[in-house]
């Protein structure tokens, strides 16, 4: 196998590998932060952890840190920096979209949702529109493949549609989904747009400015850093909804939808991987401000990923033994096919044959990840469950080997 990326560069910025490397595969879960991310946590709690925005200097200090992370994530991104927030999680972020959604929207209104979606996503939106009597209706997948097919939005989307919820990709299906297309129809129709990028992000930070999508949501430990939820809001959003923080707060956009208080030494520390992706394109012959970095380093990636991906869904479509769960080709119409591969074992547990995977030095799991509908929309037992592997750009060629091998050994 070959590779745009040069591995031994790239590992030097994640302390996981600065001993025996692992072969870890479960990078959907959450990735191995880099070492800029580390460091950035190291000092903020050594020499800034007080309260910030402040006079004195390491007061002083802490709000600048924040503030810089919030300013070059937006440029990152591709928005305005006041369109950019943090809170605890995506999970807890969508819950208080959904809520604020809530206090807007009436028996009138239609949302639609899919049930390609993780939990977190879809949950609170179904809830909300379920206590508001708002009718739901869910845009599905294809059975046998997984996917969304655009035509099925069009169906359901009508002069009601006030809010249209799908994620950027899967975390079982793994095919990335057009959200520009998809958010321009939603647009058509008047409808407002929550797209989950969680799945999609590691794989290369998207330009949000040029989606359009009206609310994106990710999750930055699973992107190499901190444990956090970044949401951006965009196309004058949150002018329409109700403010979620301290009324004192309302004017302030990127403190609209943030009941709580911002855990300071994460925010301060969110861009740090930003640091990392700047090194990393400057090392790889790159030249140019943060957000080409950021779109070149997320080609590297995406076709690194795409040429250790080949031979597993190569293996697994071949396979007897399994079901390979999404597209088995890298080469489709809507994007990239991340490297987030699902399937289904014919006669073994799910379980066993993850732990036998485990046995052989696979860092992997087995059961829904909060994908419960996915599954069902399959025809996937839930309390079954599925073995899912994981990788991102830092994976190399010899953990595939290692992966594929192991796999031999487990399925035959």
């Amino acid at each position: 196998m070959t590779t745009a990326l040069d591995l031994d560069l790239v590992r030097t910025h994640f302390p996981a590998f600065d001993n025996a490397a692992p072969a870890f595969f479960e990078n959907a879960g959450g990735s191995f932060p880099c070492r800029q991310t580390v460091d950035a946590l190291t000092r903020y709690y050594t020499e800034t952890k007080v309260q910030p925005y402040a006079a004195y200097a390491e007061s002083a200090t802490a709000g600048e840190l924040m503030d810089a992370s919030q300013r070059r994530w937006a440029e990152a991104l591709g928005v305005a920096t006041a369109e950019v927030s943090f809170g605890p999680s995506t999970s807890q972020n969508t819950y208080v979209i959904a809520d604020a959604f809530g206090q807007k929207l009436g028996p009138a209104a239609e949302v639609v949702v899919t049930n390609q979606d993780h939990e977190a996503n879809t949950g609170a939106v179904r809830r909300m529109a379920e206590r508001v009597g708002a009718t739901v209706k869910e845009w599905r997948i294809d059975p046998s493949t997984g996917l969304l097919d655009p035509a099925a939005l069009d169906d359901l989307l009508t002069d009601r549609t006030r809010l249209v919820c799908f994620p950027h990709c899967s975390n079982i299906v793994g095919q990335e989904n057009d959200v520009a297309a998809i958010t321009e129809a939603a647009h058509a129709a008047g409808a407002r747009v929550i797209c989950d990028g969680v799945s999609f992000a590691p794989h290369g930070l998207p330009d949000i400015g040029a989606l359009g999508a009206d609310l994106y949501l990710f999750s930055l430990y699973k992107v190499y850093s901190v444990h956090q939820g970044l949401m951006v809001a965009q196309n004058g959003v949150l002018d329409e909804l109700p403010n979620q923080g301290h009324y004192f707060n309302a004017e302030y956009p990127d403190k609209r939808l943030t009941p709580a208080g911002p855990d300071h030494a994460q925010i301060a520390s969110a861009g740090a991987v930003l640091d990392y992706i700047e090194t990393s394109f400057a090392e790889h012959g790159g030249t140019g401000d943060l957000a080409t970095a950021c779109r070149t380093m997320a080609t590297r990636w995406q076709d690194h990923e795409t040429v250790l991906l080949e031979p597993v869904l190569e293996f697994l479509a071949q396979s007897p033994s399994v079901r390979l769960l999404g597209p088995a080709s890298t080469d489709q119409p809507t994007g990239h096919r991340c490297p987030t591969v699902a399937f289904s074992p014919v006669e073994q547990e799910p379980e066993s044959v993850a732990q036998q995977l485990v046995d052989l030095g696979i860092m992997t799991s087995h059961g829904t990840f909060y994908a419960d509908r996915v599954l069902q929309g399959l025809d996937i037992d839930p309390a079954r469950g599925v073995v899912r592997v994981s990788w991102v750009h830092y994976t190399s060629p010899a953990d595939i080997e290692k992966l594929l091998a192991a796999l031999d050994d487990v399925l035959g």
